[in-house]
């Protein structure tokens, strides 16, 4: 069926909808069945993105919590003048956690949890489309997060600031093992977040109801598809900063050694091009979640919906403009500092565009209801703004300089992340909490929450503007009676205890109030989207078409005509999970997909992975080995059920009929494949920046004096041999058999194509046996670039021998394709990134 058959097809199927014929007696508890949580310790294998999602976002309210306990240790340290409440090494640890906690544990995670959580009810979805990849997620990032914790009762936590500047953290001057346990921590964090944009991406796009094009979008939905591209563009830098950190650390390759070729610029670069826009990366689905509180307490539509959502794809832009911000003091060019100060400032247009939006939709409203949510929102916008103004004021590069590093930097920071995310996020707790929970939060403590956090917060950061001017720089332990700074930081101190009484008042009432079941409280707050459909644990009874930005405030009939079935996909017509895939513009019903239900191995997966960077970090290579193989072992369980059956079409409600499968660029596993090929792209980009940056600061090192570059002969060889490779995975997917055929020529071109895999690689190491890569960057960066290659190999060999398997045992042929079809976009991928590599690495005798 064409694009336009099945456009003409959903036309006809609306005008028959909703339907008003009794549902056949039976459906609904079939449906019940199919999408009920598993019971007693199973239910740690459920994967429905309501139960995923809240323990997401309970996950991330306990890193919250654990590092605020931290930042009261740093304000009892500091209360006042030569305290010895803690020493300096304790303190270093401390602070490091703290902050890599903050940024890394909590506020990432969180809103990435938030988009788990509400995104399939906002599209009235039965789930997300890869429900085991957010649950794996969250396993890893909850037990690597926990593991990275308890480092600080161990003596082994990291002590060189959430920002990890080498060569301080370099195996020179930290030779311990406590840079490496943050390491494993931003590992994690890492794998989730880059997993959670793969589902987002794809779930935004491909998985909504019908009717709901992108004009329709709820705010929220466009904060999470800019949030996840900016996920799979700004991590990358960082994943690759990280890898180059261990290997120097664990391999001694000189990246950032100034003696020998490298540069600890280099680090802060790749850092900053991921550390500055995480800061918009944060905002966004926060700025999201305001535009949806905001309209419901004004009850009235939000002010300037295209204008917000175009100011969200101007802020994701510009932010990746904006990352030598934080390296005006480092002697960077003129020209530089000119060009990232005017993107800082320019940066602020975006967010001042939000702002007014919340404002007028306030002024829009003939009455607010001053409600829980309503004040963490008017509170979070009172914050936000003081924090956005200093912002501009750190833009300015003479400012900058008198301020770098001081408390001043310290206050904007906490007003940027407490009023742009914080604030948002606790306002959405207590407007959400009623779509998951069977109580809704108390009014009488949130009030309370917020006043005494609201207090607290401008207590303890609006005083160390002051503190900063008066010339205290951070990261600190202690300072001198003279300085005139104790009283300054005695009031911050006593600020940070009322801000954490809010705190505690708040999971004070989760604790009493929060518990899963049926039904939940409801649209307590009145709003209009679709996430306030009665709800189940298959969410939605029906998925209804959309023709508005509140449909729930356009057709009050909507939501009993949803839960009675009359829409779309009322049933389970399989009797498995699943939910319709649309279209990404038109949000036309395209196929069927089946979702994977709970199961055991994404957790078993999220533990193998764990365990596997625990025993690296601890120098356990037997045990590391062990984890490894439970992690791909588990992977290779859970990708074993994934796969669809190819049938007739389904009826999906108003006569409509679409297919149950699908292969080829409509099916959602090979979106998810080309997001992938984004984020590995990115982390090779980042690499030939890393190349060039380091050949510009030190040419005489690149390559040194006598050392001769990689073989030409043996580039050009392995070059041939990956795009031999390439031409045999091509055709071992166009050899695909029906069912029932010889597979023999499958198997050979895709058992060929794995041979000369490895060829490629072996001569492709040969042609640089000659080159150290620990003596000079030089050889590091040219034993990288078989690093990234050879982690993509051992990623394709493993999916390549499931396939054969998969094959072999008859779950995959001509018409259930998708595996190969996904191998193949991976496998040509890297065969550009070997040839794209051996041009920079043998091409640069030429530049040289």
């Amino acid at each position: 069926m064409t694009a336009e058959e099945r456009f003409e097809a959903f036309e006809k199927a609306k005008a028959n909808l909703p339907d008003r014929a009794p549902r056949p007696e039976g459906e609904l508890e079939l449906l019940e069945k199919v999408w009920a949580k598993p019971r007693g310790w199973r239910v740690l294998t459920v994967v429905n993105n309501d139960y995923v999602g809240s323990w997401y976002v309970g996950a991330a309210l306990l890193f919250f919590v654990l590092a605020g306990i931290l930042a009261l240790l740093i304000r009892l340290q500091l209360a006042m003048p030569l305290n010895e409440f803690m020493g300096q090494e304790t303190y270093n640890q401390v602070f490091t956690m703290h902050g890599t906690i903050m940024m890394f544990l909590f506020a990432v995670p969180a809103v990435e949890a938030a988009g788990v959580l509400l995104l399939p009810q906002m599209f009235a979805a039965r789930d997300l489309p890869f429900p085991r990849l957010s649950a794996f997620a969250f396993w890893a990032y909850l037990i690597g997060g926990l593991v990275f914790f308890t480092s600080l009762f161990w003596g082994v936590a990291p002590d060189g600031g959430w920002f990890m500047y080498p060569p301080h953290t370099s195996y020179v001057f930290s030779p311990d093992s406590n840079q490496d346990w943050w390491l494993l921590g931003i590992g994690f964090i890492e794998i989730s977040a880059i997993a959670g944009a793969i589902e987002i991406v794809v779930g935004t796009l491909k998985t909504r109801s019908p009717g709901m094009t992108l004009d329709k979008l709820p705010v929220f939905g466009w904060a999470m598809l800019v949030f996840a591209a900016m996920i799979i563009v700004g991590f990358p830098a960082v994943i690759l900063s990280t890898i180059l950190l261990e290997l120097e650390r664990a391999f001694h390759w000189p990246f950032f050694i100034a003696g020998q070729g490298g540069d600890p610029l280099l680090w802060q670069h790749l850092f900053w091009f991921f550390g500055h826009p995480e800061v918009y990366i944060i905002f966004l689905p926060a700025a999201g979640l305001m535009s949806m509180i905001i309209p419901v307490v004004a009850r009235t539509s939000l002010v300037g919906y295209r204008l917000v959502v175009f100011a969200l794809i101007a802020t994701g832009f510009i932010a990746f403009g904006v990352w030598a911000h934080h390296m005006f003091a480092t002697g960077i060019p003129d020209i530089s500092v000119s060009f990232f100060s005017a993107a800082s400032m320019a940066v602020s247009i975006p967010a001042g565009v939000q702002v007014f939006a919340w404002i007028g939709t306030l002024m829009a409203a003939k009455k607010i209801e001053f409600n829980v949510p309503a004040l963490f929102s008017i509170g979070a916008i009172v914050i936000f703004v003081i924090g956005g103004l200093t912002g501009v004021m750190v833009a300015m590069v003479p400012f900058d300089w008198q301020a770098h590093d001081s408390y001043f930097v310290v206050a904007h920071l906490h007003y940027v992340l407490i009023g742009g995310m914080v604030f948002p996020l606790f306002a959405a707790i207590y407007y959400w909490t009623p779509m998951v929970s069977v109580n809704a939060l108390s009014e009488k403590r949130g009030k309370w929450a917020f006043w005494l956090m609201f207090a607290g917060m401008n207590l303890t950061f609006m005083i160390m503007h002051w503190t900063g001017m008066m010339g205290m720089p951070r990261r600190v332990y202690t300072y001198l009676p003279e300085q005139g700074l104790g009283t300054v930081n005695l009031i911050a101190t006593v600020g940070a205890f009322v801000f954490a009484a809010g705190i505690a008042i708040v999971m004070l009432d989760l604790i009493q109030k929060f518990r899963f079941g049926e039904p939940p409280a409801g649209n307590v707050y009145g709003g209009g989207t679709l996430e306030w459909l009665p709800q189940g644990d298959y969410a939605a009874r029906s998925m209804p078409v959309v023709d508005s930005l509140e449909p729930l405030w356009d057709h009050p009939e909507l939501a009993e005509e949803s839960d009675k079935g009359q829409w779309f996909l009322p049933d389970s017509p399989t009797g498995r999970r699943e939910t319709i895939v649309t279209s990404p513009v038109y949000a036309v019903p395209q196929y069927m997909v089946t979702i994977p239900g709970p199961s055991e191995w994404h957790l078993f997966a999220a533990i193998g992975t764990a365990g596997f960077f625990l025993a690296l970090t601890v120098k356990l290579l037997s045990l590391a080995a062990v984890f490894a193989i439970l992690a791909v072992y588990s992977v290779w369980r859970w990708m074993w059920e994934l796969e669809g059956e190819p049938g007739p079409d389904i009826a999906i409600g108003g006569g409509m009929k679409i297919p149950r499968y699908v292969s080829g660029p409509m099916n959602h596993g090979v979106w998810a494949a080309w997001v992938l090929v984004t984020v590995l792209g990115m982390i090779f980009a980042c690499s030939i920046f890393a190349w060039f940056f380091l050949w510009g600061r030190q040419p005489g090192f690149w390559p040194p004096a006598g050392l001769l570059p990689p073989t030409t002969d043996g580039l050009l060889a392995s070059g041939a041999l990956y795009l031999a490779s390439g031409f045999a995975v091509w055709r071992a997917t166009a050899s695909l058999p029906a069912k029932g055929e010889s597979a023999v020529r499958y198997a050979l071109w895709q058992g060929g194509a794995l041979v000369l895999l490895a060829a490629a690689f072996a001569v492709e190491l040969i042609s640089r046996w000659h080159i150290s890569p620990s003596a000079n960057a030089y050889g590091a960066m040219v034993y990288l670039y078989s690093f990234l290659n050879g982690e993509v190999i051992a990623m394709l060999a493993i999916y390549a021998a499931f396939n054969i398997a998969a094959f072999w045992k008859g779950r995959m042929d001509r018409e259930r394709r998708v595996g190969q079809e996904c191998l193949q976009i991976l496998w040509l991928f890297l065969v550009a990134q070997a040839l794209i590599g051996f041009v920079i690495v043998g091409g640069f005798k030429v530049l040289a």
